[in-house]
């Protein structure tokens, strides 16, 4: 029966093997999600997911498989499936309070109880106007519907009250984990740490935590114990684009700083605008007053740096290629001069550029920074960066 949901699986580009599908139906043959819509959820995504960027995939899988589900009513169950009475009694006793079985009571029992349920339910098409009418206002009723339960799925109700319903795969809380769309700050570390490389360096010593509590609680008494530093030996020097058509992207662009300052140890920034000339600087309040000569950083930061360019390298070309095509200002030389100088003084470099790739033949300016770069310019995405930081390891 769940054929459909392995094939759509398969069609919206979830790599779902037949084997991750036979172990999901195992888990369902052991009961391990029975009547937990949650529970299913979550055991055919950890059956049949093996790479976080394909969750949201997987949850739009889920969404077309499943649709619809929370919309079956308390009378169409009742109908579909011959439930024992005495099982609902059980149920009843189990889950109602003393002052519940009395109301039942006062309705003449159970048999009168499902009689007016189902009454009910033909009623409860239009708007709920509270009071204790409508089943399940308050969490009085038995059955769920219209009332308040923290794990339950809604059933024959059209929106939600309490914002607690049980519907992850349309919440899609993984969204932006898809290596196609733009990313968040956590995605962008997951893509960074790619390029980390630790080494040890020196015989300083630092608190091993874990050794000491693992060692503590074997021996019986403090035992401390040190591990050599470890220093993160990439070293990164960011170049950044900023104003006019970047503008834009000045969110994903402070994501990806954010991001970047957290990672990396030995991190350098400066900002340029649209294409690297004479002076960059750090405060973009004083741009003009406290520029930082170009042949300055290229003589501070060796050639063992990494360097990146973050850009959407949309300009008039002759920003790049002519000298006086800055916009802003009189360049001596050509802005391709400058960014020849600083992939020559680090030859490990890339680019990354906020515009969707399928729009970069759009631009002419963007192809030709593109073969400045030797084509290593990469959208910012997940796959895009880590396409990058597979270029930069090279």
């Amino acid at each position: 029966m769940f054929l459909p949901f392995f094939e759509n699986l398969r069609k919206a580009g979830v790599p779902v093997s037949l084997r991750e599908y036979l172990t999901f139906l195992e888990g369902m043959k052991k009961g391990l999600a029975t009547y937990d819509v949650e529970a299913f959820y979550y055991l055919a995504r950890v059956s049949m997911v093996k790479d976080e960027r394909n969750i949201d995939k997987f949850d739009r899988a889920f969404a077309a498989s499943f649709k619809g589900l929370e919309d079956i009513t308390f009378e169409q169950v009742m109908e579909a499936v011959d439930i024992p009475a005495d099982w609902l009694e059980k149920m009843a006793e189990k889950h109602l309070s003393p002052e519940e079985k009395a109301e039942i009571e006062a309705l003449g029992g159970f048999d009168k109880l499902m009689e007016t349920l189902r009454e009910r339910l033909k009623e409860q098409e239009g708007r709920h106007q509270g009071g204790n009418k409508w089943i399940g206002t308050a969490g009085t009723s038995p059955f769920g519907a219209y009332g308040y339960n923290p794990e339950g799925v809604r059933i024959g109700q059209k929106e939600s009250r309490h914002q607690r319903a049980v519907k992850v795969w349309d919440k899609r809380e993984f969204k932006n984990l898809d290596d196609t769309v733009e990313l968040g700050t956590r995605n962008i570390k997951v893509a960074l740490k790619r390029l980390r490389r630790w080494a040890r360096e020196g015989a300083a010593m630092e608190l091993d935590l874990d050794g000491t509590i693992r060692a503590t609680a074997e021996h019986g008494y403090l035992d401390v114990k040190e591990r050599p530093e470890r220093h993160n030996a990439v070293k990164v020097v960011l170049f950044l684009d900023v104003g006019g058509s970047m503008d834009p992207h000045v969110k994903v662009v402070e994501e990806l700083f954010s991001a970047a300052r957290s990672e990396f140890k030995h991190l350098e920034y400066y900002y340029f605008h649209n294409c690297l000339y004479e002076g960059v600087w750090r405060d973009n309040r004083r741009r003009w007053d406290a520029q930082i000569p170009t042949h300055e950083v290229l003589r501070t930061y060796g050639p063992d740096y990494k360097c990146i360019f973050v850009g959407d390298a949309s300009m008039s070309p002759y920003e790049i290629a002519y000298p006086g095509g800055a916009n802003e200002h009189w360049n001596q030389e050509a802005g391709q001069v400058w960014l020849a100088r600083a992939r020559e003084q680090w030859a490990s470099n890339l680019w990354i550029n906020p515009v969707p790739e399928k729009y970069w033949d759009y631009t002419h300016s963007i192809g030709m920074i593109r073969e400045i770069f030797d084509d290593r310019m990469v959208p910012m995405t997940l796959s895009g960066l880590e396409q990058g930081m597979r270029v930069l390891t090279r």
